[in-house]
Formats: C-alpha cells, structure tokens, sequence
C-alpha cells in the first residue's frame, strides 16, 4: 500500500514536470513550446511551432499514459511514459548540438535553460515510481488452490483409485465395494433340498422321496 502510494506520488510530481517544462526556457531564452515536433527530425529551425505541435505534444502525451498507469497500477505504462519524456529530450538535445556545435549553460540566460533540467528530472521521477511501483497483485496459486477444493463437490464415499464414481462401502469381509472380489455381481450356489422322510417311509424301510435309490 506504501509503495504504490509513493510510486504514484513520484508518477505525478514526474507528469507535472515533463508538462510543465516546454513552457520554460531551453535553449538561450527559446522555450521548449517554441520547438516544433518537426524540427526533431529534420533539424533545428527559427520558425516558432504553435502550441499543439511543439514539444508540449509529447510530454502531454505521456502525462496521459502516466494517468492509465495510475489507473491500471500498471508499471509497464507508467515506465513507457518516462521513457517517452527521455527520448524526446536527447533527441532535442541532439538536433540542438547538431545546429549550435556545443552546448553552454550561462549565468546571463543563454545556454541550457530550466527547461531542459524540468523534461530530464520528470523523466527520472517517472522511472523511479515504476520501479517503486508494486504493480498488480493476482491471487497466489495456493489461495487459488484452496478456492477450488473448497468448491469440488464431495461424495459420501471414497472413489475408487482405477474406476470412475464414488464406491460404496463393503457389506462383507469379502466384498470389495463393487459387487464382488472381482468387479462381477456376486452369484450364490443353489443346494438341493432334500425332504425328510416322514414315518411311513421308515416303517417301511424305504428310501426317503426324492432321495437316489
């Protein structure tokens, strides 16, 4: 809870910076506002850029991915925001090398102004808070685990290991739950009856009915 609240403290305060910077001074009193988007790629030029497409377009543009960051908790975003601030940055400073020959900080406002520092420093605010970051939490595997067996259905009796369904409990020392030692219906032998002589027959000396002579 800490860290992604200092993590979105740092997003911030870094978005601000990075938006706030083009209305500074960059270069000997130019503002970053008065650098056009196209000048990055083809040179640096005198024509003033509107608002919309100067260097405000691209920091605006990851102020906005800052913001989806913060709502996503998603480092990724936040760390892509930052980078965005930091590239377009060195490319300026390249193209501005490239058309001045050096670069030179002065007491009397020439040179490298505030603005520069503001895009550098809201850049690293914006990496730093993706690293502080804790990103998105998804549920441990053994919680999920325990989720699920909380939920499995049970049965009244064990299952058995090679069938499928739940086998019920034995009715005879040599029942094994299933009809039988062998998994069959369990067959019963059919004893003859035999009659018992009545006292006829014994006074007779005869043969009980039914029985083999």
């Amino acid at each position: 809870m800490i860290r992604n609240i200092v993590g979105s403290v740092l997003a911030l305060a870094g978005a601000t910076a990075a938006v706030w910077s083009p209305f500074r001074a960059w270069y000997d009193g130019r503002h970053g506002s008065d650098y056009r988007i196209e000048d990055l790629f083809g040179g640096i030029t005198d024509v003033r850029a509107e608002v919309i497409g100067s260097m405000l377009l691209p920091f605006a543009f990851a102020a906005l991915v800052t913001l989806v960051g913060l709502v996503l908790r998603s480092r990724l975003l936040v760390a892509l925001s930052g980078l965005i601030v930091l590239g377009f940055t060195i490319l300026w400073s390249v193209r501005v090398g490239q058309a001045e020959g050096s670069f030179a900080v002065a007491s009397d406002g020439t040179g490298l102004g505030p603005g520069v520092a503001m895009a550098f420093g809201g850049a690293l605010l914006l990496l730093l808070a993706a690293v502080v970051m804790p990103g998105r939490h998804t549920p441990h595997r053994r919680h999920a685990a325990h989720r699920t067996r909380i939920g499995e259905p049970t049965h009244p009796y064990p299952t058995h290991p090679t069938l499928d369904g739940p086998q019920r409990p034995p009715e005879s020392p040599y029942d094994d739950g299933h009809g039988g030692a062998y998994g069959e219906p369990t067959r019963t032998m059919d004893v003859p009856q035999w009659d018992a002589p009545d006292d006829q027959d014994r006074g007779r000396g005869g043969q009980p009915p039914g029985r083999p002579r």
